[in-house]
């Protein structure tokens, strides 16, 4: 082997090496760059009690309760964001923006949303009635 391919071949390794390295190197700082905060959760008491299959409407969520059992929805559509409105008289959540339906569960019943309304954590208060809602 002649001495300037010698000298090619640990040029071509230093240069492999310095490359991996650095990116060794850089790469808990691009992380770092990229992590984001998890949001408190939010709880929002409701002080009054809702008939059964009754509704109550807030600015990020819905609430519902048959009687048995309540739960919330996220208003904010799966598709792009938009906020959803709910049809009392057709039960169920559409978004104004491209008519997405949903049902009373949050089901997409027609797109084109592809996945159901986020559900939020609900306590029903046994006491006074009423209910806390954790977004």
């Amino acid at each position: 082997m002649k001495p300037t391919e010698t000298r090619l071949q640990s040029r071509t390794k230093r240069k492999f090496l310095l490359f991996f390295l650095s990116i060794a190197a850089f790469y808990p700082i691009i992380r770092f760059l990229g992590y984001s905060i998890p949001k408190k959760p939010q709880t929002i008491t409701i002080a009054k009690t809702l008939l059964p299959g009754g509704f109550y409407l807030g600015k990020n969520f819905i609430l519902f309760d048959d009687g048995e059992s309540a739960w919330a929805l996220s208003r904010k559509c799966t598709h792009l964001g938009c906020t959803v409105q709910f049809h009392e008289k057709e039960q169920l959540l559409e978004c104004p923006c491209h008519q997405s339906r949903f049902s009373k569960e949050g089901v997409v019943l027609n797109g084109p949303a592809k996945r159901s309304l986020d559900k939020f954590k609900v306590e029903k208060l046994k006491e006074n009635g009423g209910y806390i809602v954790t977004i």
